[in-house]
């Protein structure tokens, strides 16, 4: 044990006791070995706390039910998240947010806050609890899009134009719902010219500027940090599982531990005690700029965008690339450590071109892609996973751009979201798209569950863009990404029998909905896929044996 780190942990954890006992300068007493192990133990116990995204024992993902009301999400938690596997649901910011008109309603203006009010298009504080309850009561967790390094972007104005009606004046840095005045912003804290971030290479402009002239709090002083953490204890009493920590890139991670360290523990309701909140934070590094995921490390989880934008390249063959180069997959591939890692092939801004990854970006528009990238992706042992689960809009693409990338979720005359709309063949319809919801997707999020920890064998590929790997010997999975057809016999790892291919269908009681697999006694099996099939691969796992 040394005195700097131990992991990821910093040493404020240890010492934080002693600095607040007179002048200590880190002056530990000589501890003795009993003390030490301790110690250790203790301080592991803090830090992997928030690392464990708290999903019931048998989930490993989670979907992103973006812009959904918080009626529609209980819905689903209880009759398709629950029996089809899924651990929990990150959600929209609950907390008040501006109302826009020009253009008339978008999606980010949920991520402009007006205070800490739990009234938005998604529904009141009471439909809130109700839905977090219902979830909850299902073993399905929710996980809040915290939105604390900022307001309102500063041409908001003044008036009462917000989710809740509250009061507010840009000009003057008046919140009063919160409160907040001008003494709780970092206005005089930046150094641009303009007071927003103009150099992503400068970390203090990055951190104490304004974020596309957003109004930047002063997360350094202990009335903002009280402010917040009473925000999200509430959230955490009421009973939610965790945060994504939106745009945690622009806030000092020692601000953003000072905060955390006032974190309640989680609602013994539906959590063991002392079980802390998961913290997964977003942090956009691909490399070039001067803010780095790793530190963020001590605080939690980070999503790890070079995931999406790197296996886009490779499934759409772009740059040379191959599958074949997907043996080494993970930190193989200069990514973030896994147990550090949360993993996504888009999300709500990447899929519009916003943020990180490009064109490279696979989307529901890319279907056939699509699935093919989440299938990898929740085969793979690499990282905690997240699902997207969308609305549509009509991309109308000039000079590169998408013009319409700022559209809303589907809405009625006056403003309110829709209701999401199941079909008869369990797809959505009312411009909800819906991915988790494909069979393809919510089957690999039941593969994922029932290879979860076993290791990852039986690699095999042909040089090019056709591929396979196993799972301990509870699963196998096959690609073909060629513009030729694959036909070839593979050791798979399973136990002898008859599996349904649950891309192509699933198993219903004893009987198969798609095509079925014959594995050999001794464990090898023969596939063949056409390379012009709507779906090429095929996967496997002990629970769809027949």
């Amino acid at each position: 044990f040394r005195g700097e780190s131990s992991g990821n942990c910093s040493r404020e954890l240890i010492y934080k006791q002693y600095k607040s006992q007179g002048d200590q300068r880190f002056a530990l007493p000589q501890p003795n070995r009993k003390m030490k192990i301790l110690l250790l133990l203790v301080t592991a116990g803090l830090c992997a706390a928030q690392y464990n995204p708290n999903t019931k024992a048998g989930r490993t993902a989670i979907v992103h039910l973006f812009e959904w009301r918080w009626e529609d999400i209980a819905s689903e938690c209880e009759r398709y998240l629950k029996p089809n596997g899924f651990g929990g649901v990150q959600i929209s910011p609950p907390n008040e947010n501006i109302v826009i008109t020009n253009p008339s309603r978008p999606w980010w203006e949920r991520y402009q806050p007006i205070s800490y009010e739990l009234c938005t298009r998604s529904g009141n504080e009471q439909q809130f609890r109700d839905m977090v309850t219902r979830c909850n009561n299902a073993g399905v967790y929710i996980y809040v899009d915290a939105v604390i390094n900022h307001m309102c972007g500063s041409s908001g104005g003044s008036g009462t134009h917000s989710t809740c009606g509250s009061y507010f004046n840009t000009g003057s840095r008046e919140f009063p719902a919160v409160p907040y005045s001008g003494w709780d912003f970092n206005d005089g804290k930046c150094t641009t010219g303009s007071g927003d971030i103009e150099n992503y290479n400068d970390p203090y402009q990055v951190r104490d500027c304004r974020l596309v002239s957003l109004l930047d709090l002063a997360l350094e002083k202990d009335y903002v940090r009280g402010k917040i953490a009473e925000y999200m204890n509430k959230l955490i009493d009421i009973g939610v599982a965790g945060f994504r920590i939106d745009a945690s890139k622009h806030m000092w991670p020692g601000d953003m531990q000072a905060i955390f360290d006032r974190l309640h523990t989680l609602n013994t309701q539906w959590f063991p005690s002392n079980t802390k909140p998961f913290i997964f934070q977003e942090v956009i590094d691909l490399g070039g700029e001067g803010i780095s995921t790793s530190e963020y490390f001590g605080l939690g989880r980070v999503t790890e965008f070079k995931y999406g934008a790197k296996l886009g390249t490779v499934l759409r063959k772009w740059n040379g690339e191959k599958m074949v180069y997907l043996k080494n997959w993970g930190e193989g591939w200069g990514f973030m450590p896994s147990d550090r890692a949360v993993v996504f092939v888009d999300n709500h801004d990447n899929q519009r071109g916003h943020g990180a990854g490009g064109a490279s970006i696979l989307t529901f528009f890319d279907a056939r892609l699509y699935k093919m990238g989440v299938g990898f992706m929740l085969a793979h042992p690499y990282g905690f996973t997240r699902v997207m689960s969308s609305f549509s809009w009509p991309r109308n693409f000039v000079n590169g751009k998408d013009v319409n990338d700022w559209i809303g979720p589907p809405s009625n005359a006056d403003g309110s979201t829709m209701s999401v709309t199941i079909n008869a063949d369990t797809t959505c319809s009312n411009g909800w798209v819906c991915e988790h919801r494909w069979r393809q997707i919510r089957n690999m999020v039941g593969f994922r569950n029932v290879v979860d920890g076993e290791p990852f064998i039986n690699w095999w590929d042909n040089g090019s863009n056709q591929i396979a790997f196993g799972r301990g010997n509870k699963g196998f999975i096959i690609f073909n990404n060629d513009d030729w057809n694959l036909d070839v016999t593979l050791k798979t790892g399973l136990p002898g029998g008859t599996y349904c291919d649950i891309i192509s269908g699933q198993k219903e009681n004893d009987y198969c909905t798609g095509e079925k697999i014959q594995v050999g006694s001794d464990g090898s099996a023969h596939f063949q896929i056409s390379n012009t099939k709507e779906d090429p691969f095929v996967a496997i796992h002990i629970d769809s044996k027949l």
